[in-house]
């Protein structure tokens, strides 16, 4: 009997310029790198994983990229602060924008403080009336916030009368204390010792924002003037970097506020042309990562999928040469991974 099929018109994929995709074969991977060059080449969350790599690679190669880390979650808390330090120290991001929270965490963690593992048989009130807050599975101490509060008091406490403090300002002060005072690698720090700026957007939201307003009653009680806070000078500060660079990245970590508000200045920059008339450049982000587990359709991401950005003006499309990589996976498992397979792949080749 003859076989009648015409298999002629079937394709084969590769005159279709598809990719082929490979076994993971971990008898033949060394290093991180290694491993998520090969995840690349596989399915689902791994294959998400390994383009993620690829493209922050492409974006710290890119010497005229001006990238900006956006993070939020209990990042600091989770013990995820010296990979933030080692983007910053590596010359990968030239700004973040964060959470209150997560940069309080951070300011604990940077005075050398410690958090701790909760303990399920602990229940809530007990943690409560013993002053142990709880983040997941995680222990904050309210000793620690209590010492945190001294400190920015400390940082704050050589500011000329005239200062109108933003959430840009208040870090950088809080990284300068750090540094003269501590040896304590963090995330203030470093931002501080490479001069790279972090923004708060949702700052009242935050420990931090409750303690700044703590301090400002007490200089009033006694007669001082309150030290007024404006975040538009966030916003303008952040702005008039972005002008200066044709070419930007985005590595975002989680959705929230930080998300959107790195996003959004895009479209700011266009509204200004449009509606004011002003001489304004067009921004959008070349390069963008994602990692977060919540799908687009949860409503959480502050922004939802990068594809969906490009119709706000706030990302090239993938057709002008636009790279996108979202992952659908928890930060403390994924970020690390991708972290660690680029560190491998540019050593010797960090930005001034």
């Amino acid at each position: 009997m003859t076989d009648a099929r015409d298999e002629s018109k079937y394709g084969t994929g590769h005159e279709d310029g598809l990719s082929p995709l490979a076994p993971l074969d971990l008898a033949t991977v060394d290093s991180v790198d290694a491993l998520v060059r090969a995840m690349s080449h596989t399915a689902f969350g791994g294959r998400r994983l390994g383009e993620a790599a690829d493209v922050l690679e492409a974006m710290v190669r890119d010497e005229e990229c001006f990238s900006v880390l956006t993070v939020s979650g209990a990042m600091t808390i989770a013990k995820q602060g010296l990979v933030i330090c080692e983007m910053i120290d590596r010359g990968w991001i030239q700004a973040i924008v964060s959470t209150g929270a997560l940069m309080t965490h951070g300011l604990s963690e940077g005075a050398g403080l410690l958090h701790f593992k909760h303990r399920t048989s602990m229940r809530d009130e007990e943690l409560y009336e013993k002053g142990y807050n709880r983040v997941y599975d995680t222990i904050e101490l309210e000793k620690n916030l209590d010492d945190v509060e001294r400190l920015l008091e400390r940082a704050l406490g050589d500011l000329t009368p005239d200062t109108i403090l933003c959430s840009q300002e208040l870090c950088r002060q809080l990284g300068r204390h750090l540094a003269e005072d501590n040896t304590v690698r963090g995330v203030l720090r470093s931002a501080y010792e490479h001069e790279v700026p972090v923004y708060v957007p949702a700052f009242t939201d935050s420990e931090l924002g409750l303690d700044l307003a703590i301090y400002n009653r007490l200089r009033v009680s006694q007669g001082k003037r309150a030290i007024p806070f404006d975040p538009f000078l966030d916003l303008e500060d952040f702005t008039d970097r972005i002008r200066e660079h044709e070419r930007m990245g985005i590595f975002t970590i989680g959705g929230g506020v930080p998300r959107n508000w790195a996003q959004q200045v895009g479209p700011y920059l266009e509204i200004l042309h449009g509606r004011l008339g002003l001489d304004e450049p067009r921004r959008r982000y070349r390069y963008a990562v994602r990692i977060c587990p919540e799908p687009e359709h949860w409503g959480g991401l502050s922004g939802c999928s990068y594809t969906e950005g490009v119709s706000w003006g706030k990302f090239v499309p993938e057709a002008e040469g636009g790279r996108f990589a979202e992952v659908f996976a928890d930060a403390t498992i994924a970020w690390p991974l991708v972290v660690r397979a680029v560190i491998e792949r540019t050593r010797g080749k960090e930005r001034p």
